[in-house]
């Protein structure tokens, strides 16, 4: 491996040091001045400021706008194999000491754990992973050998390494699309398709090949919980019900109807699977439908608690205010339909739709409706999603669950 001192160097602009040295990560194409030698694409570099004050090492993309991801602002690190593995030892005794289980539980969070495009889920003795950078790509090797012995010496077995590279955003940075194993063991059963899950009492399958992202969302654990509490006796509609888990954990807790939406054939089937898995068929209905059309078609005060967990409206700080608008559009109506006494649990998984604009969405919308929110709880993902506070990157799930008066 190359030295700090044999790294090309990125010097880049005033304003990219600044945001550098306020804590972010990110080196942006335009805040480039010049790179002081050939490279190849994912390569590491030093950055330094117009002055050459060391500001931080990363891995470069020469195709991405993104043209630098910092990884480490120490400059006496090394970065050999020692240093990955030692990283991802804190990843995991990290996740052993906040959560009270990992059987099911993000082992690595991207740029929060040092790993900049890296995500790695855990269902039980399978490892998922997503790769969306260069960087992270052309040392995967090197990264799955070593997170294999840090298991392995914290007496943790693992039996496969599932690659689910199928992202879009592999293109931005010159890769290529594919799912596949990485590794397995002997042992394991390769025709194998899925794996249960146990989460808050409930168990799910998790379709770690073709499901959504890495197969299930790990980061509303806890949100989930808090909804069931509330939902004894309550006839809840849930929005957007993906593969039925906030609607699940309603009727575990007492939930006197739950009716579950989604547009998705697929989703709708995966909810099945787990009501039948938990014995909960009596209690949940399902309907494939899209969210706006279906909430035209129910009365009001017809539901006491309305979920609406809805996919990222926005994926990019251009189209924030048309998420907005949609984000207030769905939300109005919930509130109209539930009326004063009601509970409406909503929240917005992109970082781009900030707390302080998603709190204006809301109390517009209240305003609409002639009703005023009074905050039940305000929590954010999971603990196993960590938030680098100066890295907004880091910081995308807003949760509320509020009560109208």
């Amino acid at each position: 491996m190359k030295t700090e001192r044999e790294f090309p160097v990125v010097t880049i602009t005033k304003k990219g040091e600044n945001f550098i040295e306020d804590g972010n990560n990110w080196v942006y194409e335009n805040e480039v001045l010049s790179i002081s030698k050939e490279h190849d694409n994912g390569d590491i570099v030093d950055v330094v400021s117009e002055k050459g004050k060391y500001l931080g090492s990363g891995f470069i993309s020469d195709v991405s706008k993104i043209r630098v991801r910092i990884f480490s602002k120490n400059a006496n690190d090394t970065f050999d194999r020692e240093f990955f593995k030692r990283r991802l030892k804190y990843a995991l005794d990290y996740r052993l000491t906040v959560m009270d289980s990992i059987d099911n539980c993000r082992i690595v969070f991207g740029e929060a754990d040092g790993f900049p495009g890296l995500t790695i889920d855990k269902y039980n003795d399978i490892l998922v992973s997503q790769i969306a950078t260069i960087g992270i790509d052309i040392r995967k090797d090197m990264i799955f050998e070593s997170l294999l012995e840090v298991f392995k010496e914290a007496g943790i077995e693992i039996n496969a390494i599932y690659e689910r590279n199928d992202l879009n955003s592999r293109v931005l940075d010159g890769l290529e699309s594919y799912k596949d194993y990485y590794w397995h063991s002997d042992k394991y059963d390769l025709s194998t398709k899925e794996t249960i899950i146990l989460e808050n009492g409930i168990k799910y399958y998790v379709d770690f090949i073709e499901g959504q992202k890495t197969g299930y969302f790990l980061d509303q654990k806890f949100n989930r919980d808090l909804v069931g509490r509330i939902a004894k006796g309550k006839k809840v509609l849930d929005c957007f019900t993906h593969t039925g888990s906030f609607g699940l954990n309603c009727a575990k807790n007492g939930a006197a109807k739950v009716v579950s939406v989604d547009i998705s054939p697929l989703a709708i089937e995966q909810s099945r699977r787990n009501v039948e898995l938990n014995h909960l068929e009596d209690r949940i209905e399902y309907v494939k439908a899209d969210i706006f059309k279906y909430l035209d078609s129910v009365k009001k005060r017809e539901y006491d608690i309305i979920i609406l967990d809805p996919p990222a409206f926005t994926k990019s700080r251009s189209t924030v205010m048309a998420a907005f608008n949609g984000y207030k559009r769905i939300n109005s109506e919930a509130m109209r339909l539930l009326g004063k006494g009601g509970y409406l649990v909503t929240c917005s998984c992109s970082h781009f739709m900030n707390e302080e604009l998603f709190v204006k969405m809301l109390l517009e919308a209240a305003k609409e409706n002639n009703v005023t929110i009074k905050q039940i709880s305000y929590t954010q993902q999971g603990k196993d999603h960590p938030i680098l506070l100066s890295s907004n990157q880091t910081d995308y799930l807003k949760f509320y669950i509020l009560q109208l008066m």
